[in-house]
């Protein structure tokens, strides 16, 4: 029951930090996607650096066990495919249709059914899928630390670091 709260609680200020960044509103959405405002890229990034630190921070204490999905080429490129030419269409990606919703932008209520759709569809059609496209390119359960041979933190301080040259650089360059 904890585990389910603290999902609750974690997506409840995920939410808030969407709604505080703006990158809800479908003008962002647009201008990311034309490479017109980089807001939306940055609040992604910010949210992966901290995230990467705190989970292997937590996983270090021993307080989180990591459950690494496997690597599949082709599931990652036809759904990476799927997910963009959605995100492009509506203007939403799932978790912005969400937040755009409770914001009361009626609009999003179709990137909603296209996930509840896509999701009843990816269900019927798993069993073909789990003998031709997720099997693809499929690498096992890999991180870029196993890959390199290397303690996760040399990868994880290196990425930061560029997450914030990059940061600085569209400040300077902002376009």
């Amino acid at each position: 029951m904890m585990e389910l709260l603290y999902g609750l609680l974690t997506g409840i200020c995920f939410g808030f930090f969407l709604q505080k960044g703006r990158v809800l509103r479908y003008d962002k959405q647009l201008a990311a996607l034309r490479l017109q405002d980089m807001t939306i890229v940055k609040f992604m990034l910010s949210h992966i650096a901290v995230a990467m630190v705190g989970v292997y921070w937590l996983y270090d204490l021993g307080l989180v066990k990591l459950s690494v999905k496997p690597t599949i080429l082709g599931g990652v490129i036809v759904g990476g495919l799927l997910f963009g030419l959605g995100w492009g269409l509506l203007g939403y990606c799932p978790g912005t249709s969400l937040g755009a919703l409770g914001e009361g932008r009626w609009d999003a209520v179709w990137g909603i059914l296209g996930m509840l759709a896509g999701a009843g569809l990816y269900a019927e059609v798993y069993p073909f899928l789990s003998k031709t496209v997720l099997t693809w390119g499929n690498y096992g359960k890999i991180t870029w630390p196993q890959v390199l041979g290397v303690n996760h933190w040399l990868v994880i301080v290196p990425l930061v670091a560029g997450i914030g040259a990059l940061f600085w650089w569209l400040e300077k360059h902002e376009l």
